[in-house]
């Protein structure tokens, strides 16, 4: 059945118009002879639209003289119908043949290229690294070569830990798996030290293996020893380990903020412009003329391909550019008020940087002031666990 009504729209169709008191009647003496008819729409009791192929309609028409109905042709569908419609008008169909020729032809390309990272991480530049290596926006399929592509982007970026490619229509989907960035094991067998991965103050440090290289209140820089890979025995000498231990520290973040006493206050007014462009593949169409009639806005520009299915995209796209008007206002700050601007946004900065509150310790907050401004630093004491291994080289 759906195969007769497929074929329909390609060879024909008729909906039809069927009136009477027998119409449920009409229905089922159709299906029980196989005649495919469907979008069957009451209009009113004894009413009722329907479709149909050409060539049941005799048979239809004698249905309709036993169930005593009255059956009326309403239009007439499908290609042939449309051909004909259209036959006089030579340019209207010698347009319908160069977009199918365009279509055709534009099957051959690539006319977007879909990156999906895996948990949607980011990856920078991918983008860009992509089309270097040959697959881009208008290339022919046949020239993709998505093994070579791969093995460049793979050898170029230690973050891709898998790629793949897939063509379907126009459509090329590139999957990626970001490589997890995992700090150098080093075996428990092999010599190490530990040394500082932040500047701080010691507040505690014990030595599991190795020997203790600072104390407690000592100030460290990155890269000082902490804890060294060997130890000195009495009757063994210097021996080397793999240095093991926790060390905590009193670690500083420190933001700053320059705040002027005279500032301009930026908000939309919830006045916005829409305007449309078409866009083939770089050329680009603008429906209207001139930028915005707002004197101050913020432009927000989306692109929408055009498809015909799911993957068959096509070198056409719609480009909508909105325009939020933008209100500016002159403000002037008391010097206190300009303090506790500073503050309160570097606050948010180091409490959004900052994982673990409960260990945070202190806050100092120094203000200097100045003729048009103040300059704000805020800085948070917090204590950590420093350190990581770092081989020792003979």
């Amino acid at each position: 059945m759906f195969i007769k009504i497929l074929l329909s729209y390609l060879i024909g169709y008729l909906v039809i118009e069927i009136e009477g008191y027998y119409i449920e009647r009409y229905i089922n003496i159709c299906r029980n002879q196989g005649i495919a008819i469907w979008h069957l729409k009451r209009q009113e009791d004894i009413k009722l639209i329907f479709r149909a192929r050409i060539q049941d309609f005799r048979e239809l028409i004698k249905i309709a003289k036993k169930t005593k109905c009255k059956l009326k042709i309403k239009s007439k569908k499908g290609l042939p119908f449309l051909f004909q419609r259209y036959k006089k008008r030579k340019i209207f169909l010698f347009l319908l043949i160069i977009l199918a020729f365009f279509i055709i032809l534009s099957s051959n390309f690539v006319w977007n290229v879909e990156i999906q990272v895996e948990d949607n991480l980011e990856i920078a530049n991918i983008e860009e690294d992509i089309k270097n290596a040959g697959l881009d926006i208008g290339k022919l399929k046949s020239k993709v070569d998505t093994k070579n592509i791969i093995n460049e982007i793979r050898l170029k970026r230690d973050d891709v830990a898998w790629m793949g490619i897939e063509i379907k229509g126009t459509n090329a989907i590139v999957k990626l798996v970001k490589a997890d960035e995992k700090p150098e094991i080093i075996d428990d067998d092999e010599y190490c030290s530990i040394i500082s991965d932040k500047a701080g103050v010691i507040t505690k440090i014990n030595a599991q293996t190795g020997t203790a290289n600072v104390k407690v209140g000592d100030t460290v820089n990155i890269g000082d020893t902490l804890i060294n890979g060997w130890m000195e025995g009495k009757y063994t000498g210097i021996r080397y380990v793999h240095a093991k231990g926790e060390i905590e520290a009193k670690v500083w973040y420190t933001k700053y903020k320059n705040v002027s006493y005279n500032a301009t206050e930026r908000s939309e007014t919830g006045n916005t412009e829409t305007k449309y462009a078409i866009k083939f593949n770089n050329f680009k169409i603008n429906f209207s003329k001139g930028l915005s009639k707002f004197e101050i806005y913020d432009t927000i520009e989306t692109e929408s391909k055009m498809k015909l299915f799911s993957d068959f995209y096509l070198p056409v796209s719609i480009v909508k550019t909105t325009y939020k008007e933008i209100e500016e206002q002159q403000k002037t700050y008391s010097i206190e008020e300009a303090k506790n601007i500073g503050i309160q946004e570097l606050e948010q900065e180091l409490n959004q940087e900052i994982e673990n509150k409960e260990a945070i310790v202190n806050k100092n907050i120094n203000t200097y002031e100045k003729e048009d401004s103040v300059d704000v630093y805020v800085t948070y004491e917090v204590l950590e666990n420093i350190g990581t291994n770092e081989k020792i080289v003979f």
